[in-house]
């Protein structure tokens, strides 16, 4: 057995010493892997739960929900306020750990009342390598992590999956919407809004790794740098211009250097 195949046999080796567990499912990359091989090893004592709110893309919500209908996993839908936390909406750079706070003791509340006491979510071993706060309130919680714990890296995953025909091998990462907001900047319903309609326009135009950060009223596109030429053809940025002037941006900005997880917390660095 090569060493991508140990790493799985350990992840199922693990989740089968669970008797029911609960996974916080985004429909991304990581926690549809960590969903499925859980369906394999627990059957139908494994749920699907998803934190519906302002800073996930609509779009990410429909897609968790019409995964789980297609593999018959039982999918628990969660609606959560964040922008109710003053902790959170300031945009302090501790934000995600109130956020992430907030989410997994709904979905701990959750799962309790239907008698599940493992709550799992997807965190690999490539997340050890930036800033992300909400890993304190995840070990505070005593949340697995499973894909961790089997030493699984984004590469590993993204392997696995396209081996078990799973199409979100190769879909892009996308973090929480305010991730795209400078620490320090309120976090706002129509701000949120804004970024995602941003987004989901480039998505439209099929650049496939990119982000639309906020700076107040600025938007700063980060894109791959191969597809700087595409963005730079008249008709498309004229359009991207256009219709993000029209979403309510001052202005329309690229970032010369390009995409690249945790730009924001470039910022950290000057503090």
């Amino acid at each position: 057995m090569d060493i991508l195949h140990e790493k799985r046999r350990k992840l199922e080796i693990y989740l089968a010493g669970l008797q029911t567990a609960a996974v916080a499912f985004s429909s991304g990359v990581d926690s549809t892997f960590l969903l499925m091989v859980a369906k394999e090893v627990l059957g139908d004592n494994v749920i699907a739960v998803t934190a519906v709110s302002s800073v996930i893309p609509q779009r990410e919500i429909e897609e968790a929900e019409k995964f789980c209908e297609e593999h018959n996993i039982k999918h628990l839908p969660i609606s959560i306020d964040v922008l109710s936390m003053d902790a959170f909406k300031t945009n302090p750079p501790d934000r995600c750990y109130h956020c992430k706070k907030r989410i997994f003791t709904e979905i701990i509340s959750a799962a309790s009342s239907m008698g599940i006491t493992d709550i799992l979510e997807g965190s690999n071993t490539d997340d050890d390598g930036d800033y992300r706060p909400g890993m304190k309130a995840i070990k505070e919680l005593n949340v697995k992590s499973p894909l961790k714990e089997a030493g699984l890296s984004k590469e590993d995953i993204r392997a696995l999956s396209e081996e078990m025909g799973l199409n979100t091998w190769n879909k892009p990462s996308f973090a929480c919407l305010a991730s795209r907001f400078v620490y320090g900047d309120p976090i706002t319903e129509e701000k949120l809004l804004m970024t995602d309609k941003a987004e989901e326009l480039l998505l439209s135009l099929e650049f496939r790794q990119f982000r639309v950060r906020i700076h107040d009223n600025i938007a700063r596109i980060e894109i791959l740098p191969e597809d700087f030429p595409r963005l730079m053809a008249e008709d498309i940025r004229e359009k991207v211009y256009a219709e993000l002037k029209n979403m309510g941006f001052d202005y329309v900005t690229m970032d010369l250097k390009g995409y690249r997880t945790g730009s924001m917390n470039e910022t950290l660095r000057n503090r």
